[in-house]
C-alpha cells in the first residue's frame, strides 16, 4: 500500500509541477512585455490579472481532457483484453504462467500463482495488460482531480510574478524576475529530492526554461514600446 501512495504522489507532483511552472513562466513573459512596453503598473496588473484566471482555466481544461482521454483509453484496453480471455481463456492462462515463469517461478508454487490469478477475473486481466502492455490503473489519475491540481498550481504560479506589482516596491521588473528565479528553481530542486536526480542541475533546468521565455517577452515588450 506504501508503494502505491508514492506512486500517485508522484503523478500528483507532474501535475504540481506541470501548472506551476506554466503558470508562472507564461504569466511573467506577459508582465515584463507589458512592463517594459508601457511602464504602467495599472496596465501590467490588468493583463497579468486576466493572464491568470486564463491561464488557470485553460491549463484546468487540458489537464481534463488529456487524462480523459488516457484514461478512456486505459478502459479501453482493459475491455479488449478481458473479451480476449473470453475468447480463449486457456491460451492466455499460459501466457500468465509463461510470464511469472520468466520471472523465476517454478513448479507447485508457480501452478499456485496462475491458479490464484486466473481464479479473479479483474485480476487476471489486470495482469495480462500490466505484465504484457506496461499499463497500470495507477498511472492514470482522476481527470477531475489532475484538473483542479493543475488549475490551482497554475494559479498561484501565475502570481509569483505579479507580486512586485502588488506591493508598493521600487525595482517591480527586477524583483519579479528574482523571485521567478527563486520559485522555478526551489521547484525543480523539490522535484529532484522527491524523484531522482541532482537537485541542483533539476533546478537550474527548470530555471533556465522559465527564464528564456522570460527574455523572449522582455524583447518583445522593448521592441512594441519603440513603437
Amino acid at each position: 500500500m506504501k508503494k502505491r501512495g508514492n506512486h500517485l504522489h508522484k503523478y500528483n507532483l507532474r501535475d504540481i509541477i506541470l501548472g506551476g511552472q506554466d503558470g508562472l513562466v507564461n504569466v511573467l513573459g506577459i508582465v515584463l512585455a507589458v512592463a517594459t512596453a508601457t511602464n504602467d503598473v495599472r496596465i501590467v496588473l490588468i493583463s497579468g490579472i486576466a493572464a491568470t484566471f486564463a491561464e488557470s482555466l485553460s491549463m484546468a481544461a487540458v489537464a481534463y481532457t488529456s487524462t480523459k482521454a488516457a484514461s478512456d483509453y486505459y478502459l479501453s484496453i482493459i475491455k479488449e483484453e478481458s473479451d480476449e480471455i473470453k475468447k480463449s481463456p486457456k491460451r492466455h492462462e499460459n501466457e500468465v504462467k509463461n510470464i511469472y515463469y520468466k520471472k523465476g517461478f517454478r513448479g507447485t508454487l508457480l501452478n499456485n500463482i496462475v491458479s490464484h490469478i486466473v481464479s479473479n477475473k479483474n485480476l487476471w486481466v489486470n495482469t495480462m495488460v500490466t505484465e504484457e502492455m506496461g499499463l497500470s490503473q495507477e498511472e492514470y489519475n482522476s481527470p477531475l482531480k489532475s484538473a483542479l491540481v493543475v488549475g490551482f498550481a497554475a494559479f498561484i504560479g501565475s502570481l509569483v510574478p505579479l507580486i512586485s506589482f502588488i506591493i508598493p516596491i521600487p525595482y517591480k521588473i527586477t524583483i519579479a524576475l528574482i523571485l521567478s528565479i527563486l520559485v522555478l528553481f526551489v521547484t525543480g530542486a523539490i522535484k529532484a529530492k522527491l524523484t531522482i536526480g541532482n537537485w541542483i542541475r533539476s533546478g537550474l533546468e527548470i530555471t533556465i526554461i522559465g527564464m528564456l521565455a522570460a527574455i523572449i517577452g522582455y524583447l518583445i515588450g522593448l521592441a512594441l514600446g519603440t513603437i
